[in-house]
């Protein structure tokens, strides 16, 4: 494994940029030099989040080399635990998080916490915001927790993402009155770690980090999907094409997991009929957007990226990769199937709910999943979180473009490192249109920050964008430091869409 790979951020890029992507207008266009992670500015930003008697929550994460049980199946990956996901941490919303990672992997590492607006030092992202944790190395993050809502924490290196790397981080409200019986976490990822290839075998088929000009590689007119399946075998190629968000990935993977858990071997939740249960989704995966319903209900979305929204019910939901949908649903009389289809591929994820004695049907794909599906750019907000109405005083505008042969994928035409940052300054509005000028979904996820739909005033840390598809959004400048702006498809942004929001001053 490389050092530094193309997914670790170069601060030479963003300390020789002096232009940025595209069109940059507006009142007050940014100038200085970029305020860096260890900057007075984000220092002192920290400190006044803290308060006097602020509660202290600490945590140890281990990544490691370990072995995992998939339905009576031992694979070995990297993860936090001997079980996926890894531990589960939780604070309540205004406390101190501490918490110390041993690296005992034989490669460097780093740990982001997606979607928490914190201090940019604390970020995670390797030769952004931090050097990366050596093998044998100890890193120590410590940040105030600001917003509650669901989030997840991962690495942040290379592709570790796509092993066992990852895990829920739930900040509670403490004022929220939890009119609720129950409390379930759901974790999606799809899975191929020790099954006959690593992520990185498949980033080498795809032709990431190939020699020459533009990242040619030796692919020839290979399409997408066409990986191999377990022990090596051939899966044959998928067309992977989804009706919601056309092309849906370019990796096929042999296990889809929920909670941990294969549709074999499933996650149970147990409960009495007519309860009411919050259920967390999270999905983890790096290619894989998932397709969500729970058989014989329906469920009432109340959040999306830890913001509260318009209640609003549904059959189904679609979570593209690093989006999380909260729901609460009353729960029937049965044994009920808790399906994640993987959307445009085979394969799907499943976890059971029981509220009785009893067996599965043999055909669980609920019905659910072919009625109404919600999208997160389908909510409102809840009108006590919208951003205030103001004049942006910058617009960045940001198109998403790449090719398969060669594998590059790219911001403007340009693929990371080789991008300008989007400069701007503290305490402005900033609008920035995103344009999906691709054949397939992009689910872009910025650092850092909340921002929100120009359209709705949703408000979304990682927003799915569909093929030749436009979104704007807008986001205030509050938080100082160099924050990434990446699809959250792991083999894209390995492939180079991603650059910086670079904070002048």
């Amino acid at each position: 494994m490389a050092e530094l790979g193309r997914r670790s951020f170069l601060l030479g890029s963003i300390l020789a940029g002096a232009g940025v992507l595209m069109a940059c207008s507006g009142s007050g266009s940014p100038t200085g030099a970029p305020v860096q992670a260890s900057s007075t500015a984000v220092r002192r930003l920290e400190q006044q989040r803290r308060i006097p008697g602020q509660q202290v929550v600490s945590a140890r994460l281990t990544p490691r080399p370990v072995q995992v049980d998939l339905g009576g199946r031992i694979v070995s990956t990297w993860g936090y635990d001997d079980t996926l996901p890894g531990p589960l941490i939780r604070a309540r919303a205004g406390d101190l998080l501490r918490v110390e990672v041993a690296n005992q992997l034989p490669a460097q590492t780093s740990v982001h916490w997606h979607g928490l607006a914190l201090s940019n030092d604390m970020d995670g992202v390797p030769g952004l915001t931090q050097d990366p944790i050596a093998a044998g190395a100890r890193f120590d993050y410590e940040f105030t927790v600001p917003d509650s809502g669901t989030y997840f924490y991962h690495s942040h290196s290379g592709l570790q993402l796509d092993r066992g790397l990852y895990g829920a981080l739930i900040i509670d409200d403490p004022n929220e009155p939890g009119d609720y019986d129950h409390d379930w976490i759901v974790v999606l990822d799809d899975w191929l770690d020790g099954t006959g290839r690593t992520p990185d075998d498949v980033a080498r088929d795809l032709g990431i980090g190939a020699t020459g000009e533009g990242g040619d590689a030796p692919m020839g007119g290979m399409n997408h999907g066409a990986m191999g399946g377990m022990d090596g075998m051939d899966m044959g190629e998928e067309s992977m094409l989804s009706p919601l968000l056309g092309g849906a990935g370019d990796v096929s993977y042999p296990l889809f997991l929920v909670g941990g858990r294969v549709p074999e071997d499933p996650m149970v939740f147990t409960a009495r009929p007519g309860q009411r249960a919050r259920i967390r989704f999270i999905n983890a995966g790096a290619d894989t957007a998932f397709r969500v319903a729970l058989g014989g209900h329906r469920m009432t979305v109340t959040h999306t990226d830890g913001f509260p929204v318009v209640p609003q019910d549904t059959d189904a939901l679609l979570l593209g990769m690093g989006e999380r949908v909260d729901v609460l649903v009353t729960l029937g009389d049965g044994v009920f199937p808790l399906f994640a289809q993987a959307e445009g591929k085979t394969g799907h994820g499943q976890a059971l709910v029981r509220t009785a004695a009893g067996a599965l049907p043999a055909q669980s794909r609920p019905g659910e999943l072919d009625r109404q599906v919600l999208l997160g750019t389908d909510l409102a907000p809840r009108e006590y979180v919208r951003l205030a109405e103001k004049e942006h005083d910058v617009y960045h505008s940001v198109d998403m473009g790449g090719t398969m042969s060669p594998y590059r994928w790219t911001l403007n035409g340009r693929a990371h490192p080789d991008i300008p940052p989007l400069n701007v300054n503290e305490g402005q509005r900033v609008r920035m249109r995103m344009r999906n000028m691709s054949d397939m979904f992009h689910p872009m996820h910025l650092h850092g920050h909340t921002f929100a739909l120009t359209d709705t005033g949703l408000r979304k840390d990682t927003v799915t964008i569909g093929p030749m598809r436009t979104v704007e959004i807008e986001f205030d400048t509050d938080n100082p430091g160099q924050w990434a702006l990446h699809c959250h498809n792991a083999y894209h942004q390995e492939a180079g869409m991603m650059t910086t929001v670079s904070y002048l001053a």
